[in-house]
């Protein structure tokens, strides 16, 4: 984090510093790209007043709920269809074909379903997230070592046995790995939910700033999207850090 916190920092300074520096030069309308120290103006109150913070709250909750859902789907689906290989090749190609389908495109048929708020959204971003971990999940599965797999069957190991003691500790990495990808996709899928179907949260925002055309607030709105998707991402990246030395620490003490 030192390491590059400084550099990054200074880079983020020296762009801010030409934006503001361009804007007035310029002089560039309000509407088309607004100064920071506008947007900064326009964040600072918001956050002050409390208009922003009731969106927060339910643009943070649409993405833990979505993301909780998706990679508890997700993973359940990735050791269905890793301990049947009949399922995998039946259920495989509507899988993939489900994801090949824009979410943005399921948006009206699931307000149709749903409704407008935050049902919707919780779906659609859940949906977002149901791959990586199914993906990652079957990935790491497939990665246990195949002497080992064949060392589990001599010692005579049931599939439930290899599957929990084999299986999964050696996919932990990559189950977790999958986690993390969904946590940063959980937002974006919260955004888009609220883009389409929501009537409060930060996506829902963003469409009410761009019919007063009120760039600022737009870019205001932007940064904090940033900010909580780096929270989301660091929260996922924590939990990735502290699941996996719980684990290495248990198989020490069993060892």
């Amino acid at each position: 984090m030192t390491r590059f916190g400084l550099p990054s920092l200074l880079v983020f300074c020296g762009l801010i510093l030409l934006w503001e520096a361009a804007v007035l030069r310029t002089g560039v309308s309000e509407i088309i790209l607004p100064a920071p120290s506008a947007v900064a103006a326009v964040l600072y109150d918001g956050l002050v007043t409390g208009f922003l913070w009731p969106h927060i709250w339910i643009t943070t909750t649409e993405t833990l709920l979505g993301l909780f859902l998706g990679c508890s789907i997700g993973f359940l689906s990735g050791l269905l269809l890793s301990e049947s290989s009949g399922l995998r090749r039946l259920l495989w190609p509507y899988i993939l074909a489900s994801q090949v389908v824009p979410k943005l495109a399921l948006g009206p048929l699931f307000i149709i379903w749903f409704g407008f708020g935050m049902k919707s959204t919780v779906i659609i971003t859940a949906l977002i997230c149901f791959f990586p971990l199914l993906e990652n999940t079957l990935t790491g599965l497939d990665s246990a070592p195949r002497e080992k797999r064949d060392l589990f069957r001599m010692l005579g190991a049931n599939r439930l046995q290899t599957l929990f003691r084999l299986k999964i500790p050696s996919g932990l990495p990559m189950i977790m790995t999958g986690v993390r990808i969904a946590g940063v996709l959980a937002l974006v899928g919260a955004v888009v939910g609220e883009f389409i179907g929501g009537n409060s949260g930060l996506g829902a925002s963003i469409i009410a700033a761009q019919g007063m055309m009120d760039s600022a607030l737009m870019f205001a709105l932007f940064i904090v999207i940033a900010v909580l998707g780096l929270l989301v991402y660091h929260l996922t990246a924590a939990l990735e850090y502290f699941v996996l030395r719980g684990f290495k620490r248990n198989t020490k003490t069993h060892a």
